[in-house]
C-alpha cells in the first residue's frame, strides 16, 4: 500500500528539529520559540539539507495561528485591563503610533509604497504575547502592578492588532495592493470597508449574545457527562468551528473568530478546566506555527542587508522602548514602572508574523520586507532577556545622579504624597497596609469598619484615587522607596502590614521602616509556607500564612462544635 507521508515527514522533523534547538535556546536561557523558529530556518528551501513542504506548513501556521489567538483570548481579561486603562489604553495606542510611524518613516526613505510601509510600521509596533507572559512569570511580575500594566498594554495592542487583520483585506486596493482570492473587486473601497465593519459587527454582537450563553451552556451539559476526552474535544471544536463560522458566515478572519472563541470559553465556569486541557493542544501547535515562520525566513538578507536590519532592531529596541518609557513617565508612574514596560515591549512576536503573513498575500508586503520583520523578531527576543536583566542596573544609575532622578521621577505628583485634609492626629498610632490587593483590601475594610485609623500604600495610581475619593487616607508609590512611607508617616505609626510580595522588597521595607520607627509592630502575609519559614528565620516580623490560618481557623471551629455536641442539654 503506498503511503503519503509528506505532513508526517513535515511533522517528524519539524518537531525533532524544534526539540533540539528548543532546548538549546532553553540552556542558554532564551526564549524557546527562538530555538523553534531557527528550527523553520533550517528545513525551509532557502537553507541546504533538509527541505520541508512550504505549503503544508502554512495550512499548519493557520491552525497555529487559530490556537494562539484563542489562548490570547481566554487570557483577556476585561477586569485586569480596566484596572489599568488609564495607562495602557493611551500608552498602547500612542505607542502604536510612533513605531508605526518610525517604520514607515525608514520604509518610505528607502522606496517603499505608503501600504508596505503601512504594514511594515504596523507589524514593528506589537509586542509577542508569548514572550512577554514568559519574561514576566519567570521574573514573580505577573501579579505586581508593573506586570499588570504591561499586559494590560499589550492587550490593548492585540485589540488594535485583531482590528487591523479585520481591516486590512478590505482596504488592500486603497493601500495599493490586491484583494485576495474571492473576493469581488466590482464594488467601491468604502463600500467594501462599511460592509466588512457591519460583519465585524454582526459577528461580534452574535458572540456576546448567542455565543456567550450558548458556549459555556453546552461545556457545562458535557462537563456533566465526566469524559475528560469530550470536554477537551468539545473546547477544541469550539475554538476551530467558530473560527472557520466566522470566516465562512461573517467574512470574519480565523485569529478574531478564534480570538472570541477563547473570550467565550473564558466566560464558563469550566474555564480553568478547559485552559488546562488544552494547552498542550496549543503549544503543539504555536511550536508549529513558529516553525512554519522560520521557515520563510532567507537567512542571505542578514549579508545583503545588514544596515537594515540593523534599523529595524533599533525602532523595535530602542525607539519603541523609549516611547513606551517616555509615555509611563508623563502619566506619573516611577521610574521602575517605565523600565519594566520598556523591556516589555522591546521585542515582537506572533502578531508580527501575522501581519506580514497576510501583507504578503495582499501584495502589500515582499519577501525581503517579511525577512526583515522575521529578522527583528529573531534579535530583539533573543537580546530581551538582556534587556530585563539591565533594568536594575539603569535604576540604580539613575538614582546614583539624583538630578537625573528627580527629572524622571514623580516629585509633583499629587497622589505621592498625602492630602492636606489629612489631619496630624490621623497619623499617629495609625496602621501603615502596603499593597491593597486581594488580602490588603479585606484588612483595610476590616479596621475601617472597627474604626482604627489606617493609611495605604499603593503602586496603582488608579486605586489611589479611587481610595481619596472614598475619604481613605492613601498614598502612591513603591513602599520600597523611603519617601513613601515618609508620606505614609511610618515613624508615627503603631503597625505596619505587608501584603503578598516579593521577599526582597519585604526586607527593604521592613528595613527602612525599622531605621524611621524602631518600636513599630510588623505583619506579614506569606505567600509560601517556605517564605513563611524565611521570614521567621530572619525574625522580620510576624508571619501570616493562608494555608495555616485556615487550618487554624477550620481546627478551632471543629473544636467548637464537639465542645457544643458533648455539653449536656439545658433544662
Amino acid at each position: 500500500m503506498p503511503h503519503d507521508v509528506d505532513l508526517i515527514i513535515l511533522l517528524a522533523v519539524g518537531f525533532g528539529m524544534a526539540l533540539i534547538f528548543g532546548y538549546i535556546a532553553a540552556r542558554l536561557r532564551l526564549p524557546p520559540l527562538i530555538g523553534y523558529l531557527i528550527a523553520g530556518i533550517i528545513i525551509s528551501p532557502n537553507t541546504p539539507g533538509i527541505v520541508g513542504d512550504i505549503h503544508l506548513a502554512n495550512q499548519l501556521a493557520e491552525l497555529g495561528v487559530m490556537f494562539l489567538m484563542f489562548g490570547v483570548g481566554m487570557h483577556f481579561s476585561l477586569n485586569d485591563l480596566l484596572q489599568v486603562r488609564r495607562i495602557a489604553l493611551p500608552g498602547a495606542i500612542l505607542q502604536i503610533a510612533v513605531a508605526t510611524l518610525l517604520g514607515i518613516g525608514v520604509s518610505m526613505y528607502w522606496g517603499w509604497s505608503f501600504g508596505s510601509a503601512l504594514i511594515f510600521g504596523l507589524s514593528l509596533s506589537c509586542a509577542s504575547t508569548v514572550v512577554l507572559l514568559k519574561a514576566l512569570g519567570d521574573r514573580g511580575l505577573l501579579d505586581s502592578v508593573n506586570g499588570k500594566i504591561a499586559v494590560g498594554w499589550l492587550l490593548v495592542e492585540d485589540l488594535v492588532m485583531v482590528l487591523a487583520l479585520v481591516l486590512l483585506p478590505a482596504t488592500a486596493m486603497l493601500l495599493g495592493g490586491h484583494a485576495l482570492p474571492g473576493t469581488d473587486t466590482s464594488q467601491s473601497i468604502w463600500l467594501t470597508i462599511g460592509i466588512t465593519l457591519l460583519k465585524v459587527t454582526g459577528f461580534i454582537a452574535f458572540m456576546l449574545i448567542i455565543g456567550k450563553r450558548l458556549v459555556p451552556m453546552i461545556m457545562q451539559f458535557v462537563a456533566r457527562l465526566g469524559s475528560r476526552e469530550l470536554f477537551t474535544l468539545t473546547v477544541v471544536a469550539a475554538a476551530v468551528s467558530i473560527a472557520y463560522g466566522s470566516y465562512a458566515v461573517f467574512g470574519v478572519s480565523m485569529a478574531l473568530g478564534a480570538f472570541f472563541a477563547g473570550m467565550v470559553v473564558k466566560e464558563s465556569d469550566f474555564s480553568h478546566r478547559a485552559e488546562e486541557e488544552t494547552l498542550p493542544l496549543r503549544e503543539i501547535f504555536s511550536i508549529l506555527f513558529f516553525v512554519s515562520v522560520g521557515m520563510l525566513f532567507d537567512p542571505s538578507i542578514l549579508i545583503e542587508e545588514p544596515l537594515r536590519i540593523l534599523a529595524v532592531i533599533a525602532i523595535i529596541m530602542v525607539g519603541k522602548t523609549l516611547a513606551a518609557i517616555a509615555l509611563v513617565l508623563f502619566f506619573r508612574y516611577p521610574i521602575n514602572t517605565a523600565l519594566t514596560v520598556g523591556a516589555s515591549l522591546a521585542q515582537i512576536g506572533e502578531f508580527s508574523f501575522i501581519l506580514a503573513t497576510l501583507g504578503l498575500s495582499l501584495g502589500l508586503l515582499t519577501p525581503d520586507a517579511q525577512n526583515l520583520i522575521l529578522a527583528g523578531a529573531l534579535f530583539s527576543i533573543t537580546l530581551n532577556s538582556f534587556v530585563f536583566s539591565a533594568i536594575e542596573p539603569v535604576q540604580r544609575w539613575i538614582r546614583e545622579r539624583s538630578h537625573l532622578a528627580r527629572l524622571l521621577e514623580r516629585s509633583a505628583d499629587p497622589l505621592a504624597m498625602l492630602p492636606d485634609e489629612v489631619d496630624q492626629a490621623y497619623l499617629r498610632d495609625q496602621v501603615v497596609i502596603i499593597g491593597y490587593g486581594g488580602v490588603g483590601r479585606r484588612i483595610s475594610e476590616n479596621l475601617i469598619q472597627q474604626n482604627i485609623k489606617v493609611v495605604i500604600a499603593e503602586e496603582n495610581r488608579e486605586i489611589v484615587e479611587k481610595l481619596r475619593s472614598q475619604g481613605i487616607a492613601a498614598v502612591s508609590g513603591e513602599a520600597t522607596e523611603p519617601n513613601v512611607l515618609i508620606q505614609a508617616h511610618i515613624q508615627h505609626a503603631r503597625l505596619l502590614v505587608i501584603s503578598p510580595m516579593d521577599i526582597l522588597d519585604i526586607h527593604r521595607i521592613v528595613d527602612i521602616s525599622k531605621q524611621l520607627n524602631p518600636e513599630i509592630q510588623v505583619l506579614i502575609c506569606a505567600e509560601s509556607k517556605e517564605e513563611a519559614a524565611v521570614i521567621r528565620q530572619e525574625n522580620l516580623g510576624e508571619v501570616f500564612y493562608a494555608k495555616e490560618e485556615m487550618a487554624k481557623n477550620m481546627s478551632h471551629h471543629i473544636l467548637n462544635q464537639i465542645e457544643l455536641a458533648h455539653q449536656p442539654p439545658a433544662h
